[in-house]
């Protein structure tokens, strides 16, 4: 059976790069069926979150507005991704959760750099095909008058978990986290093609506070039938959702004869989610979707969620991510 746990134990491949780390990883063992979490300091400074940027790892990132690379440190790297992809207003546990694997992300990425195109001398860029990153300038003109309230909870949530990463059999993990689940998380073979064992479908009840948990789109039979490839039915259905996955989004559905998976309908409409359900109205076809985002790792409101009842960042990391 594996377990979660944070450990006083030191990746070799990323020692030279972060000198003192906790790493939270997943290791095999008989002495339990449970899952558990242990937390053990190292090299705790006497200053609360004691952190010099000289001392940091620097990343450089491909900024795609500007057309040009930034490097900075590591840690204020993982605070403008934080920052851009989570509201500070969200609890201080889930942003240490979202700082956890913001920080997973990159490092994984520079030890096991992706097949992504990214410009020559960049190691990510600064959109949604890596991470959202924002800088402090940028996050001045977004957050206005909060941008000091707002900087300092980001700042104390990456700070607060400096140094740490989430792995799995001693390698960092593929940190994934979506906005709003349907309820459930999915599988990662489900949504894409590769099978991970901490990408497993679990609950997420917190998921229905969020605002986008339900929506409608209204699309016409014109763009439906050009956008996937098909030929609506002549009886005036639309098609069949013959599979769905263990996280309740769609798996398989059958239009005209073309079966097509829940993801490409969902990319090629461009849904909310892959849990969706439909009815043609006319020259209209509403489709509801419940969710928001592919559905695999952390749920962002799910975190958020569990937080307010009193969860830890480490109870969340080892509820959505699961060995």
């Amino acid at each position: 059976m594996k377990r979660l746990l944070i450990a006083a134990t030191i990746l070799c491949t990323v020692i030279l790069i972060i000198p003192t780390m906790l790493v939270l990883f997943v290791s095999e063992t008989e002495e339990t069926t449970t899952s558990t979490v242990r937390s053990v300091a190292v090299d705790q400074p006497e200053e609360k979150w004691s952190y010099n940027p000289e001392d940091d790892m620097t990343v450089a990132v491909f900024r795609s507005q500007q057309n040009e690379i930034e490097e900075l440190p590591l840690e204020q790297y993982v605070m403008g991704v934080v920052a851009s992809e989570m509201h500070p207003n969200f609890e201080m546990e889930a942003l240490k959760a979202q700082a956890m694997t913001a920080r997973t992300y990159m490092v994984k990425n520079i030890l096991q750099p992706r097949d992504v195109q990214v410009p020559d001398g960049a190691m990510v860029t600064d959109t949604v095909t890596h991470q959202v990153y924002q800088s402090e300038v940028e996050l001045k003109e977004k957050w206005g008058a909060d941008f000091d309230l707002y900087m300092a909870r980001i700042q104390e949530a990456v700070l607060s978990t400096q140094g740490q990463v989430l792995t799995y059999e001693g390698e960092p993990i593929d940190a994934m986290f979506f906005s709003t689940s349907n309820g459930y998380t999915e599988n990662s073979e489900d949504y894409w093609h590769s099978e991970f064992p901490y990408l497993r479908s679990v609950e997420s009840p917190w998921d229905q506070s969020s605002p986008r948990f339900t929506a409608e789109k209204m699309v016409s039979v014109a763009e439906f039938q050009n956008r996937l490839g098909v030929a609506l039915p002549e009886d005036g259905s639309v098609g069949t959702i013959v599979e769905r996955t263990d996280g309740g989004r769609v798996a398989k559905v059958v239009i005209g004869g073309k079966e097509l998976s829940g993801r490409q309908v969902r990319e090629k409409l461009e849904l909310d989610s892959s849990d969706f359900q439909w009815q043609r109205q006319g020259d209209q076809i509403a489709i509801q979707t419940r969710g928001w985002g592919h559905g695999v790792g952390m749920s962002q409101y799910g975190a958020d969620g569990m937080a307010k009842e009193g969860k830890s960042y480490e109870d969340i990391l080892v509820h959505y991510y699961r060995g």
